[in-house]
């Protein structure tokens, strides 16, 4: 899968609460594959994954609301599933969708271009593996792999969104309740994940 420097000199750019938003939009993306998984397994807490992310937003928009990151951490730490126990590949999209709020987080408590880095490159790694389990071919070559993943409309798409937030946040001075209320909206897409799925599906 090819990276997207472009998006790593954007990030080089943005203020401490700017990388936040932008690792919060790609979770807030990427929170419905954890949420299916939750619902069909009957693993974790999916309930309390929701509520640190939307502490999450109450923070960023200045709401006053409080909630201590550092302690959220270990509640949130929790919810991901271990690989080798869950060996299904719907395991794979929420472990990633938990690791996203788990860097989101640590961008919260110490802003990091590269954190924000990570998380661009994970939920990226998410549609990648996510359209090669269900269209790849063995017979493909790694290079017609890697043509088929980068011209994919789901990267296309999931390549528009990171932009379409950068370019949100990248407009906005400083942080307010309106700003994050539409990356929020937009991030939430009517309930449909990075990789196309619902938590009601």
């Amino acid at each position: 899968m090819s990276e997207l420097p472009q998006i790593d000199r954007q990030l080089a750019a943005l203020k401490d609460w700017q990388l936040a938003a932008f690792c919060a939009a790609l979770s807030e993306r990427m929170y419905p594959n954890f949420a299916l998984f939750s619902d069909l397994v009957e693993f974790g807490d999916n309930q309390k994954v929701r509520t640190v992310l939307n502490g999450v937003w109450d923070f960023l928009a200045n709401t006053g609301a409080k909630m201590n990151f550092e302690v959220q951490l270990g509640h949130v730490e929790t919810n991901m599933p271990d690989l080798e126990e869950f060996t299904m590949y719907g395991a794979v999209p929420a472990r990633d969708a938990v690791l996203a709020l788990i860097q989101t987080l640590d961008c919260i408590l110490e802003a990091d271009k590269e954190l924000a880095s990570d998380v661009a490159n994970l939920s990226r790694e998410c549609v990648a593996t996510f359209i090669e389990f269900s269209e790849a071919d063995d017979q493909l070559s790694d290079e017609e792999l890697l043509r088929m993943i980068n011209t994919h409309e789901l990267m296309e798409v999931e390549d528009a969104f990171q932009q379409a937030v950068l370019d949100q946040i990248s407009a906005s001075k400083q942080p307010n309740k309106a700003l994050m209320q539409g990356l929020k909206t937009l991030a939430a897409n009517d309930g449909v994940s990075n990789i196309g799925v619902r938590a009601d599906d």
